[in-house]
């Protein structure tokens, strides 16, 4: 994905205020241009997805950050819908949530997320955490364009 001539368009799906500004203020910090859309609960991540109501004219995502402990619809249905719809099943979902549970874990990866990241606590570990986010993904990986 390096070699694009668009910035790298990211969803990030996130309700904690906080965690979405550190990831913005990690990725803005990037050599990779990116434009960040931030939805804080399940049901505006399918409408974005999907282009639904106010997001009629939402950029397709190269790359979704989903939290799990979300309102509305929590990011397991989330991810579910994403991996079962034709149209979007191709887009990289990175679970990164608080959790450490292994039922978690393996439900995510039984749904085809991509990877699953336990957030970190550390202002700093976070900041690594987003910069190896990049570096793989939109800098190692290549992925179709679609």
């Amino acid at each position: 994905m390096a070699d694009r001539t668009r910035p790298v368009e990211i969803l990030l799906v996130e309700d904690n205020p906080g965690d979405a500004r550190l990831t913005q203020e990690a990725f803005r910090e990037s050599d990779t241009p990116c434009n960040i859309t931030i939805v804080r609960d399940g049901n505006a991540a399918i409408k974005f997805l999907t282009k639904k109501d106010e997001y009629f004219s939402a950029p397709r995502p190269d790359l979704i950050l989903l939290d799990l402990n979300l309102p509305k619809k929590d990011g397991r249905e989330v991810l579910q819908e994403i991996k079962e719809d034709s149209d979007l099943r191709r887009i990289p979902v990175v679970v990164l949530t608080t959790s450490e549970s292994e039922d978690d874990i393996r439900k995510v990866y039984s749904l085809h997320a991509n990877c699953y990241i336990k957030k970190p606590v550390d202002l700093d570990d976070f900041d690594r955490v987003v910069k190896t986010i990049e570096a793989f993904w939109l800098n190692l990986v290549r992925l179709p364009e679609d």
